[in-house]
Protein backbone atom coordinates (compact mmCIF):
# COMPACT_ATOMS: atom_id res chain seq x y z
CA UNK A 1 0.00 0.00 0.00
CA UNK A 2 1.11 3.51 -0.91
CA UNK A 3 2.03 6.09 2.09
CA UNK A 4 3.25 9.65 1.47
CA UNK A 5 5.10 11.41 4.25
CA UNK A 6 4.87 15.17 4.01
CA UNK A 7 7.98 16.26 6.83
CA UNK A 8 10.24 19.20 6.14
CA UNK A 9 12.74 17.58 8.62
CA UNK A 10 15.29 15.77 6.60
CA UNK A 11 16.16 13.66 9.51
CA UNK A 12 13.13 12.70 10.24
CA UNK A 13 11.40 12.60 7.25
CA UNK A 14 14.56 9.56 6.33
CA UNK A 15 13.79 8.00 9.74
CA UNK A 16 10.20 7.73 9.03
CA UNK A 17 10.60 6.76 5.01
CA UNK A 18 12.84 3.99 6.67
CA UNK A 19 11.05 2.87 9.52
CA UNK A 20 7.38 2.77 7.16
CA UNK A 21 9.31 1.14 4.50
CA UNK A 22 11.05 -2.09 6.37
CA UNK A 23 7.01 -2.73 6.98
CA UNK A 24 6.44 -3.67 3.12
CA UNK A 25 4.82 -0.37 2.29
CA UNK A 26 5.74 1.62 0.09
CA UNK A 27 7.04 5.43 1.01
CA UNK A 28 6.89 8.24 -0.63
CA UNK A 29 8.11 11.70 0.26
CA UNK A 30 7.46 15.26 0.23
CA UNK A 31 8.67 18.52 2.30
CA UNK A 32 6.08 21.21 1.13
CA UNK A 33 2.49 21.85 1.56
CA UNK A 34 2.18 22.20 -2.20
CA UNK A 35 3.84 19.00 -2.75
CA UNK A 36 1.98 17.19 -0.84
CA UNK A 37 -0.71 18.10 -2.51
CA UNK A 38 -0.14 17.68 -6.07
CA UNK A 39 1.25 13.83 -5.02
CA UNK A 40 -2.02 13.11 -2.84
CA UNK A 41 -3.80 14.20 -6.06
CA UNK A 42 -1.94 12.50 -8.97
CA UNK A 43 -0.60 9.55 -7.12
CA UNK A 44 -3.66 8.55 -4.86
CA UNK A 45 -1.85 7.04 -1.42
CA UNK A 46 -3.74 4.96 0.51
CA UNK A 47 -2.94 6.78 3.49
CA UNK A 48 -0.90 9.97 4.17
CA UNK A 49 1.47 10.68 7.43
CA UNK A 50 1.37 14.87 7.54
CA UNK A 51 3.37 16.91 9.81
CA UNK A 52 1.57 20.08 11.19
CA UNK A 53 4.54 22.50 10.40
CA UNK A 54 5.72 23.15 6.97
CA UNK A 55 7.70 25.57 5.09
CA UNK A 56 5.05 26.54 2.99
CA UNK A 57 1.91 26.50 5.17
CA UNK A 58 0.34 24.14 7.60
CA UNK A 59 -0.62 20.19 7.43
CA UNK A 60 -4.07 22.01 8.05
CA UNK A 61 -3.73 23.64 5.12
CA UNK A 62 -3.37 21.16 3.48
CA UNK A 63 -5.67 18.62 5.26
CA UNK A 64 -8.65 21.21 4.79
CA UNK A 65 -7.59 20.99 0.80
CA UNK A 66 -7.20 17.70 0.03
CA UNK A 67 -10.49 16.84 1.57
CA UNK A 68 -11.86 19.98 -0.21
CA UNK A 69 -10.95 17.75 -3.60
CA UNK A 70 -12.40 14.65 -2.55
CA UNK A 71 -9.13 12.98 -0.84
CA UNK A 72 -10.50 10.09 1.30
CA UNK A 73 -7.42 8.43 2.31
CA UNK A 74 -6.85 8.29 5.86
CA UNK A 75 -4.77 11.05 7.44
CA UNK A 76 -2.62 10.96 10.55
CA UNK A 77 -1.25 14.15 11.52
CA UNK A 78 2.13 15.03 13.50
CA UNK A 79 2.87 17.66 15.77
CA UNK A 80 5.57 18.97 18.34
CA UNK A 81 2.60 20.07 20.43
CA UNK A 82 -0.27 18.60 22.42
CA UNK A 83 -2.64 21.70 22.65
CA UNK A 84 -6.38 20.39 22.77
CA UNK A 85 -6.84 23.31 20.11
CA UNK A 86 -3.95 22.29 17.65
CA UNK A 87 -6.00 18.52 17.91
CA UNK A 88 -9.25 19.74 17.72
CA UNK A 89 -8.53 21.97 14.59
CA UNK A 90 -6.34 19.05 12.79
CA UNK A 91 -9.38 16.90 13.44
CA UNK A 92 -12.01 19.51 12.24
CA UNK A 93 -9.98 19.33 8.78
CA UNK A 94 -10.38 16.02 8.37
CA UNK A 95 -7.86 14.40 9.94
CA UNK A 96 -8.27 10.68 11.19
CA UNK A 97 -5.45 10.79 14.32
CA UNK A 98 -2.99 12.78 15.82
CA UNK A 99 0.38 11.51 16.93
CA UNK A 100 2.34 14.47 19.17
CA UNK A 101 6.46 14.11 19.27
CA UNK A 102 8.87 12.79 20.28
CA UNK A 103 7.00 9.24 19.21
CA UNK A 104 8.20 6.09 19.25
CA UNK A 105 8.17 4.51 15.80
CA UNK A 106 6.18 1.34 17.03
CA UNK A 107 3.58 3.74 18.31
CA UNK A 108 3.03 5.33 14.82
CA UNK A 109 3.34 1.93 12.51
CA UNK A 110 0.53 0.86 15.11
CA UNK A 111 -1.74 3.45 14.46
CA UNK A 112 -1.14 3.25 10.50
CA UNK A 113 -1.61 0.10 11.15
CA UNK A 114 -5.03 0.68 12.82
CA UNK A 115 -6.09 3.24 10.41
CA UNK A 116 -5.49 1.33 6.99
CA UNK A 117 -7.22 -1.52 8.82
CA UNK A 118 -10.44 0.90 9.48
CA UNK A 119 -10.34 2.12 5.70
CA UNK A 120 -9.55 -1.10 3.82
CA UNK A 121 -9.92 -3.99 5.75
CA UNK A 122 -7.87 -7.35 5.22
CA UNK A 123 -6.44 -5.64 2.34
CA UNK A 124 -4.18 -3.74 4.73
CA UNK A 125 -2.03 -6.37 5.95
CA UNK A 126 0.50 -8.36 4.70
CA UNK A 127 -1.01 -11.32 5.91
CA UNK A 128 -4.41 -10.66 4.18
CA UNK A 129 -5.93 -13.64 2.36
CA UNK A 130 -6.16 -11.92 -0.55
CA UNK A 131 -3.23 -10.12 -1.84
CA UNK A 132 -2.73 -8.73 -5.63
CA UNK A 133 0.20 -8.80 -8.20
CA UNK A 134 -0.74 -6.30 -10.82
CA UNK A 135 -4.03 -7.21 -12.46
CA UNK A 136 -3.58 -10.54 -10.24
CA UNK A 137 -5.24 -11.75 -7.44
CA UNK A 138 -3.26 -13.77 -5.19
CA UNK A 139 -6.24 -16.21 -3.30
CA UNK A 140 -3.78 -17.51 0.14
CA UNK A 141 -6.91 -19.08 1.48
CA UNK A 142 -7.33 -21.37 -1.52
CA UNK A 143 -3.29 -21.57 -2.98
CA UNK A 144 -4.86 -19.82 -6.34
CA UNK A 145 -4.01 -17.10 -8.78
CA UNK A 146 -5.97 -15.82 -10.97
CA UNK A 147 -5.99 -13.13 -13.76
CA UNK A 148 -9.75 -12.13 -14.28
CA UNK A 149 -11.98 -15.19 -14.74
CA UNK A 150 -9.18 -17.31 -15.74
CA UNK A 151 -7.46 -19.10 -12.76
CA UNK A 152 -3.44 -19.38 -13.16
CA UNK A 153 -1.95 -22.61 -12.70
CA UNK A 154 1.31 -22.47 -10.87
CA UNK A 155 3.65 -24.70 -8.99
CA UNK A 156 3.70 -24.46 -5.16
CA UNK A 157 7.23 -23.05 -5.27
CA UNK A 158 5.81 -20.86 -7.55
CA UNK A 159 2.64 -19.74 -5.80
CA UNK A 160 4.71 -19.25 -2.41
CA UNK A 161 7.49 -17.19 -4.27
CA UNK A 162 4.70 -14.69 -5.98
CA UNK A 163 2.43 -14.85 -2.72
CA UNK A 164 5.69 -13.31 -0.40
CA UNK A 165 6.93 -10.97 -3.20
CA UNK A 166 3.21 -9.60 -2.59
CA UNK A 167 3.42 -9.31 1.01
CA UNK A 168 6.22 -6.69 0.39
CA UNK A 169 5.01 -4.44 -2.51
CA UNK A 170 8.17 -2.27 -4.06
CA UNK A 171 10.32 -3.64 -1.18
CA UNK A 172 13.52 -4.64 -3.22
CA UNK A 173 14.31 -9.19 -1.79
CA UNK A 174 17.35 -10.59 -2.20
CA UNK A 175 18.05 -14.06 -3.48
CA UNK A 176 19.16 -15.10 -0.70
CA UNK A 177 15.82 -13.43 1.43
CA UNK A 178 13.48 -15.88 -0.48
CA UNK A 179 15.25 -18.53 -0.31
CA UNK A 180 14.79 -18.06 3.50
CA UNK A 181 11.40 -17.90 2.99
CA UNK A 182 10.39 -19.51 0.35
CA UNK A 183 12.22 -22.86 0.35
CA UNK A 184 13.19 -22.50 3.72
CA UNK A 185 16.94 -22.74 3.36
CA UNK A 186 19.98 -20.39 3.29
CA UNK A 187 22.13 -19.81 0.37
CA UNK A 188 24.32 -21.65 2.28
CA UNK A 189 22.33 -25.10 1.33
CA UNK A 190 20.77 -24.38 -1.90
CA UNK A 191 22.25 -22.32 -4.68
CA UNK A 192 20.46 -18.71 -5.49
CA UNK A 193 20.33 -19.43 -9.33
CA UNK A 194 17.64 -21.50 -7.78
CA UNK A 195 15.47 -18.32 -7.44
CA UNK A 196 16.43 -16.96 -10.62
CA UNK A 197 15.47 -19.93 -12.73
CA UNK A 198 11.86 -19.86 -10.60
CA UNK A 199 11.25 -16.54 -11.52
CA UNK A 200 12.19 -16.92 -15.01
CA UNK A 201 9.25 -19.78 -15.07
CA UNK A 202 6.97 -17.75 -13.27
CA UNK A 203 7.00 -14.88 -15.13
CA UNK A 204 6.35 -17.10 -18.60
CA UNK A 205 2.98 -17.70 -16.52
CA UNK A 206 1.87 -14.49 -14.69
CA UNK A 207 3.84 -11.73 -17.31
CA UNK A 208 1.51 -10.24 -20.46
CA UNK A 209 5.50 -9.89 -22.08
CA UNK A 210 8.14 -12.47 -19.71
CA UNK A 211 10.87 -10.86 -21.94
CA UNK A 212 9.87 -7.19 -20.35
CA UNK A 213 8.29 -7.96 -16.81
CA UNK A 214 5.62 -5.67 -15.76
CA UNK A 215 4.93 -7.36 -12.65
CA UNK A 216 8.46 -8.96 -11.14
CA UNK A 217 11.36 -6.76 -11.62
CA UNK A 218 14.53 -7.28 -11.71
CA UNK A 219 16.79 -4.91 -9.20
CA UNK A 220 20.08 -5.48 -11.03
CA UNK A 221 22.97 -6.47 -7.84
CA UNK A 222 20.02 -6.49 -5.39
CA UNK A 223 17.47 -9.34 -6.01
CA UNK A 224 13.68 -8.70 -7.23
CA UNK A 225 10.09 -6.45 -6.03
CA UNK A 226 7.00 -6.23 -6.89
CA UNK A 227 6.32 -3.38 -9.24
CA UNK A 228 4.29 -0.92 -7.04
Amino acid sequence: MRILVVEDDPAVAEALVEGIGREGYQVHHEATAAGAVSHARSAHPHLIVLDVRLPDGTGFDVCRELRRSGTRAPILMLTVQSDEVDVALGLEMGADEYVTKPYRLRELLARIRALLRRAYGELSTADADLLFAGDLVIDRSAGRVSRGEAVIDLTPTEFRLLAFLAQHPGQVLSRDQLLENVWGYSSELIDEKTVTVHVRRLRTKIEHDPETPAIVLTVPGLGYRLAG
